[in-house]
């Protein structure tokens, strides 16, 4: 209960640890905190046309407290696809073993788009739950044809940071993804990750997982969504591979390019069930959502001005243990859905 009360107490304070935290205008905002408080909730932060209706922190949640969005990290990787087909480094359509030219000789791998790699139905499927190396996901095999399952994973996300690498050097720039996605969407929107992980042995940057942001930083990019790529009036990315970010995939419609969607799906992914938007006709269409283990969450309704970021504490060790095995901490469960409607009109 004393979290709780500092939960609500720190939406409705003007100060907290030297940081300015807003007073809520929103009439639902306490409703909201006291639904994320009592689910492991560390940090809300709530944006309407760019204002903040509600912010609150619990736990070891603050301001500036960087907290890992664990898959919320993998929509970064289709902004920066459609940074880098504005810049003329590869297309949405374009075979990866165009770039990934040991695939060439594979059937099923020649045959794979970069849209397929990340939509998640090239049929490339990851071993584990730990990201792999860049170059130990391009030797990873298919189980499955091409467009014919939905497998979530971090391994078509790791292919698709090796394609970027080579692509980088191919143009004679520095080969680190990082350093192209800061210097193309993250620097430009003034968005300052606490930190990113990168493989501990290769060094290659974890796209499928690996940011460390906090909720003021995490809403920099749910604002970029929600002006459709621009800042300040300027396009930072392609608009039509932009937009393609937001359709689903024939086999997993629930299911973008990087995204969640709200659309109605017959995917069995158990990753998929988890993210109730789908099945809950009262989600607006345009709703688009990155999620992450722990429900680390940021909702974009650019038709309702409305992004909305939230952290929670969770150990990301138990990500790596399977699903049947964890030991996460008891109490009520999540529902996108639910915790959404507290700020839809």
């Amino acid at each position: 209960m004393r979290r709780l009360l500092l939960f609500i107490a720190a939406a409705l304070s003007t100060v907290l640890g030297g940081d300015t935290v807003k007073a809520a205008t929103d009439p639902n905002c306490q409703k909201a905190l006291e639904y994320s408080a009592a689910r492991r909730g560390a940090a809300v932060l709530v944006l309407r046309n760019g204002e903040v209706v509600c912010e609150g922190y619990a736990g070891e949640g603050a301001p500036d407290k960087g907290m890992e969005i664990a898959s919320g990290t993998k929509s970064f990787s289709g902004m920066m696809l459609a940074a880098a087909v504005q810049d003329g480094l590869i297309k949405l359509e374009e075979p990866v073993s165009a770039t990934i030219t040991e695939w060439a000789d594979d059937p099923a791998k020649a045959t794979v788009t970069i849209r397929d790699l990340l939509n998640l139905t090239s049929g490339l499927r990851s071993r584990g739950v730990a990201a792999p190396s860049y170059a130990e996901a391009v030797g990873f095999s298919f189980t499955a044809a091409p467009g014919a399952d939905y497998q979530y994973g971090a391994a078509p996300f790791q292919v698709f940071g090796e394609v970027m690498r080579r692509k980088l050097v191919a143009a004679g720039q520095d080969p680190d993804p990082y350093v192209y996605l800061n210097r193309r969407i993250l620097a430009p929107i003034g968005l300052r990750p606490s930190n990113w992980r990168r493989n501990l042995k290769s060094g290659d940057l974890l796209l499928p997982q690996g940011a460390i942001l906090t909720v003021r930083e995490w809403v920099k990019f749910g604002e970029l969504v929600r002006a459709g790529g621009q800042h300040k009036g300027r396009q930072l990315v392609d608009p039509a591979t932009f937009r393609a970010q937001f359709k689903g995939s024939k086999v997993n419609p629930a299911y973008g390019v990087t995204w969640w969607l709200p659309n109605p799906t017959t995917s069995t992914d158990v990753v998929t069930a988890v993210n109730d938007i789908n099945r809950d006709p009262a989600m607006p269409r345009d709703m688009v959502l990155a999620a992450g283990a722990g429900d680390q969450r940021l909702f974009v309704v650019p038709s309702q001005g409305l992004v909305i970021a939230r952290l929670a504490s969770f150990d990301m060790a138990q990500a790596l243990i399977p699903r049947e095995q964890r030991r996460e901490p008891q109490g009520p469960a999540w529902s996108d859905a639910a915790f959404a409607k507290f700020f839809l009109k």
